[in-house]
């Protein structure tokens, strides 16, 4: 047998051992514990890649957590394109005029990881922005960074001039800016925007209560024009009020001035004023004085033009007639305060005379006659107590006394120990001449139907006539004479108030202001003027009748024609004017 014979029949013999393929002898057993060796080695195998996944994914997972739970770290201050592109609708006037428009500028950025030699840049730089700062500039350029801001909302001849310097890592970002063709005209009403272009104050911060901020965060806005915002602004009015007002600060060194011209069939407001204003194209420059819109952010003792409300309650309430009277011979004693009469007759006085004459006394025994709680519920009932609801943001809540007792009815009847905004107080006023209705004001267009709908009425009709008639009253026979306007039926009540210094009330500074109505047999429009602190007035005087008054007189005689007024001459008003 030859080698590989036999090495066959090894083979031959190994493989019946084995078991063969039905082999179930003793080497059975064997070989099925290696194949179970085997699987079992397999499992093991699967279930350490298992684990490993496992916690490949957990680790991934912890991570994501992480991630998720950290503070947001700001890694660059440049915002995404459609951010930094995004419109803000114009704001135009009632007329179609704009008061507010975007513009398209750029602005200056730098990779600091390009720049070269930030000394020799930040010189270069300097040669066209001399106003630059360049310690800040060097430390943003020398910084580990990958972009920072050098100047925002360049010229196109500044940008022109650097790109000329050729600086390496240096380069522009397209922005829009807010402008204002009117400058200070209408700041106050129109507000103002921050360098991102984000409404920050006045209507511009309401149209982005609106939801246009809310969209802007997101990245819903785009670059698209969007529908403009009409106001219910005159802006031809505005320009007059606002001019008045400064002019009226100067003329009789005051410190402060301000005016509104309200439709009182609507509540809509065409213009209003308060100076020391500042021109929103460059806000910075106003941020001391000029911010404080004292129209309706600031709260003030309205003087004597609260007597209007107060002689109004008094005959809304049915307890006191027109033609009643009041004894104003000797003032009245209380809680250690004497109370007494600017320019007293000492004598009785009718309502008309009481009004007429602005009695302290006579208005305070007016006011005794419908008691506490009826004072304070009708002065609620105007909107006087409480926060007036408007699209400005910048309302202050009036102020009053904790707890209503006589002092202070008989004090707040002739309008000091209440202290409410001017706006609120015309809009107040408008309803006594109105027909007894009462509308928040608003600053963007409101038709007749709509304002019906949403008025309350606050007085009776026969109410708004004797009001009406009190108004003529004061102005031809009293002290409001100098707001008369010839053809245009002005009347009106003046205030003057003592100032609160240093927690006192001074003798010589006052808050004066004049609420008047016009044509006042019809009623179309309120004028509320008021100045404070005034040092002079026409004819040496410092009262309202002297300053706030003539300013209700300029303003009408120079916008009457433009709200559409037509003066009316004779006792009937159909006599005309004829030209030589």
């Amino acid at each position: 047998m030859s080698f590989l014979s036999r090495i066959m029949v090894v083979k031959s013999k190994a493989h019946f051992s084995a078991g063969g393929n039905n082999n179930t002898g003793a080497g059975g057993p064997a070989f099925e514990g290696t194949r179970k060796r085997s699987g079992s080695q397999a499992r093991s195998r699967v279930a350490v890649m298992i684990c490993c996944f496992g916690m490949a994914y957990a680790v991934i997972g912890g991570r994501l957590v992480q991630y998720g739970m950290a503070s947001s770290e700001t890694v660059s201050s440049i915002g995404p394109a459609d951010h930094l592109m995004a419109s803000r609708p114009d704001i135009i006037d009632r007329n179609g005029e704009i008061l507010a428009t975007d513009i398209r500028t750029v602005s200056l950025y730098a990779e600091p990881h390009k720049i070269v030699d930030a000394d020799e840049a930040v010189e270069m730089l300097a040669t066209v922005l001399p106003d630059l700062d360049r310690r800040g500039i060097y430390r943003k350029l020398t910084s580990k960074s990958r972009f920072q801001w050098l100047k925002r909302q360049l010229t196109p001849k500044q940008q022109s001039k650097i790109l000329a310097l050729g600086i390496p890592g240096v380069g522009f970002r397209p922005e829009k800016r807010r402008f204002y063709p009117g400058g200070a005209t209408a700041s106050h009403i129109l507000g103002h925007v921050n360098i991102d272009n984000r409404g920050i104050a006045g209507m511009e911060r309401y149209i982005d209560s609106q939801g246009l901020a809310d969209l802007a965060a997101i990245g819903m806005t785009s670059d698209a024009k969007l529908e403009p915002v009409r106001l219910s602004i005159d802006i031809r009015v505005q320009a007059i009020v606002r001019e008045v007002v400064k002019e009226g600060m100067e003329k009789y060194k005051a410190i402060a001035a301000g005016a509104v011209v309200l439709d009182v069939r609507t509540g809509e407001v065409l213009a209003m004023a308060s100076y020391p204003d500042y021109d929103p194209n460059n806000p910075a420059e106003g941020a001391k004085e000029g911010w404080m819109n004292r129209m309706s952010n600031g709260t003030f003792e309205m003087g004597s033009t609260f007597k209007s409300f107060t002689t109004a309650m008094a005959l809304d309430s049915g307890k006191v007639k027109i033609t009643d009277s009041f004894d104003a011979r000797a003032p009245i004693r209380i809680g250690g305060f004497t109370i007494k009469d600017f320019h007293g007759k000492h004598r009785i006085l009718t309502v008309p005379e009481i009004f007429q004459y602005s009695s302290n006394i006579g208005t305070a025994k007016e006011a005794d006659v419908v008691g506490i709680a009826g004072h304070k519920e009708f002065l609620t009932r105007l909107g006087l107590l409480t926060r007036m609801d408007t699209e400005l943001p910048e309302v202050k809540t009036p102020t009053q006394p904790r707890e209503w007792k006589k002092i202070n009815s008989i004090t707040i009847s002739f309008g000091h120990g209440v202290s409410t905004t001017p706006l609120q107080t015309a809009v107040a006023g408008a309803a006594l001449i109105n027909g007894g209705k009462l509308f928040n004001p608003t600053f963007l267009p409101r038709t007749q139907e709509e304002a019906d709908e949403i008025a309350k009425v606050v007085i009776h009709p026969q109410t708004v006539e004797n009001m009406r008639y009190l108004f003529k009253l004061n102005a031809n026979d009293g002290s409001g004479r100098r707001s008369l306007v010839p053809g245009f039926n002005v009347g009106g009540k003046t205030g003057t108030a003592n100032k609160v210094v240093g927690g006192r009330y001074s003798n010589t500074q006052n808050f004066n202001a004049f609420l008047s109505g016009f044509p006042i047999d019809d009623p179309k429009y309120v004028v509320l003027t008021f100045i404070d602190a005034p040092q002079t007035g026409e004819g040496g005087g410092r009262t309202a009748g002297s300053n706030a008054a003539p300013m209700v007189g300029e303003i009408i005689r120079r916008s009457a024609a433009l709200l559409g007024v037509k003066p009316k001459f004779g006792e009937d008003g159909s006599a005309t004017l004829v030209s030589y």
